[in-house]
């Protein structure tokens, strides 16, 4: 049986080349049998933090806040796939994670980054690794990185060139080490119930 995955992705952009690779990780974890669902900061467009989801009233939640807050409290692990903007995070993905806290606990997270250029966005993935095991997830050592990311992946998500067939080498490796995790994750957390 496969795992529930969320994909995270966050640019707001209009020509936005990123999606490329959060396409190819939920079409990659679906083949290897996951539930995966992509969440797309952009299409959920939550406002910028006010109050967070645990802030508000039981039932107070505007409906998409409240939609995701069950979405992330029912999968079992999560990918965070994050462009790199001025050596740090993008801020749509900073946003959206922002808004919830409790409900990310005790689950394993990915990180993939891309960029533009030959850095392929790992400033963006080492800042997002202290940011995500400060929320309350294991981060996973394996890291994917694209780029330039416009010759790694063309526009349909399939893998290009020599950086598309480095990352068709990395990626099962990714996969294996996260799916690890959720299922370490998922018998601790049948075997004994989180402390808080």
């Amino acid at each position: 049986m496969g795992h529930r995955l969320l994909v995270f992705y966050g640019s707001y952009r209009v020509d936005r080349m990123g999606i490329r690779l959060a396409d190819y990780i939920v079409a990659g974890l679906r083949a290897r049998g996951d539930e995966v669902e992509l969440i797309d900061a952009k299409a959920v467009g939550l406002p910028m933090l006010d109050r967070m989801y645990k802030e508000y009233p039981k039932g107070e939640a505007p409906p998409a806040m409240q939609a995701l807050a069950e979405k992330i409290r029912q999968a079992d692990g999560f990918v965070f796939v994050t462009g790199e903007y001025n050596w740090g995070m993008q801020p749509g993905l900073k946003n959206l994670t922002d808004h919830f806290l409790e409900e990310w606990f005790w689950r394993p997270a990915a990180i993939a980054s891309y960029s533009a250029g030959r850095f392929s966005g790992v400033r963006a993935a080492t800042a997002w690794h202290g940011t995500l095991g400060e929320m309350g997830m294991v981060v996973i050592s394996s890291v994917l990185a694209a780029g330039p990311i416009a010759q790694t992946l063309d526009a349909e998500a399939a893998p290009i060139g020599d950086g598309g067939k480095a990352l068709a080498r990395a990626f099962p490796r990714f996969a294996d080490d996260l799916a690890w995790w959720v299922e370490a994750a998922k018998a601790q957390r049948d075997r004994r119930k989180p402390p808080y």
